[in-house]
């Protein structure tokens, strides 16, 4: 069984937000402040957000990536995540985080079931990764990363490129894969806050590529797995790990688009740039699976064509990142 949108794209991967709370305030994903904190029974229970994942996998998802916020600050998630990796026919199971937690939760994520970690690392320098993150702590990041690769995760680092923020350190990320087999992803950044003069801000992907070739000699690589992301994919000659560059801005990448998102609230979104939202929370409280498979159904059918990211910034509302999984 397989989902297909209108425009024969395979729909097979599932963002699943299990929070909207985070330890860090970074500034493309949320405002200072923070974010106004969702009451207790306005959070899909782990009860219901495993539903909606078995029912999603018994229709045609193949991958689920946990996101949040930030999913390891919520009670209880390495149980679920341990129900989530046993469920029949899921191929991959994958989470996002920051990094904080994960000197004390590696071990245990391993041991649950997740298959890969996708970190959040937009810096290197400790005073730049602190403005970033508003107050992150960068050496304990680093830590985390050193135990996940110790315990035997394949790592993928996420640095968000900004111009004039941590511009300078492309060249730096992408010689941390030349003795690891770690994955570094440049992705550019985008509007979702929609700040004025975000433009200012984005790095475009063909300038990152260029910026590392006029180092290092890159070879393009073939993208050989049907879940992977949106990324464009690149070996630095002899290195043992790659890069990819996501170019949500400068390059869309909708054609290949294979995925769906939901929320922690119940919310479902076929696409990160399209306002039209779906409320799943009736549905999985009503435990109907045949409602559940109907709305997913609906959503991947609805799916639009293309974001509208690059249709103008005016046409959209503006959101919070971590309220929709990144």
């Amino acid at each position: 069984m397989a989902l297909i949108d209108s425009f024969g794209r395979k729909i097979s991967y599932l963002r699943l937000s299990v929070t909207d709370r985070c330890n860090l305030r970074c500034v493309y994903c949320m405002p200072p402040e923070g974010v106004r904190k969702l009451r207790h029974e306005d959070i899909l229970s782990y009860e219901e957000l495993l539903l909606l994942a078995e029912t999603a996998v018994s229709i045609g998802i193949e991958k689920i990536r946990v996101t949040g916020g930030e999913p390891l600050v919520r009670k209880g998630i390495l149980g679920f995540l341990g129900n989530l990796s046993s469920i029949p026919g899921l191929r991959q199971l994958v989470l996002t985080t920051n990094g904080m937690l994960l000197p004390e939760m590696a071990g245990g994520l391993r041991s649950a079931g997740v298959q890969r970690l996708n970190i959040s690392l937009d810096s290197l320098e400790v005073e730049t990764f602190a403005r970033i993150t508003r107050g992150g702590d960068l050496n304990k990041v680093l830590q985390g990363i050193r135990i996940a690769e110790e315990t035997g995760f394949p790592i993928k680092l996420n640095m968000v490129v900004m111009r004039g923020i941590n511009d300078a350190e492309v060249v730096d990320f992408a010689r941390l894969t030349l003795d690891k087999p770690h994955t570094v992803r440049f992705i550019e950044y985008m509007p979702t806050i929609k700040a004025p003069d975000w433009r200012a801000f984005v790095v475009p992907g063909e300038e990152i590529i260029r910026r590392i070739a006029g180092v290092y000699r890159l070879e393009k690589l073939e993208r050989d797995d049907r879940l992977s992301g949106p990324s464009t994919d690149y070996r630095i000659d002899g290195a043992a790990g790659a890069i990819g560059i996501i170019t949500p801005v400068s390059s869309h990448f909708c054609g290949d688009c294979n995925r769906i998102r939901v929320t922690s609230s119940g919310m479902a979104r076929g696409c990160l740039f399209d306002d039209t939202e779906y409320d799943l929370k009736m549905i999985l409280r009503n435990g109907n699976r045949a409602a559940i498979v109907d709305a997913l159904r609906e959503i991947v059918g609805r799916k639009p064509g293309r974001g509208r990211i690059s249709d103008g910034v005016s046409a959209r509302k503006p959101f919070d990142m971590s309220k929709v999984g990144g």
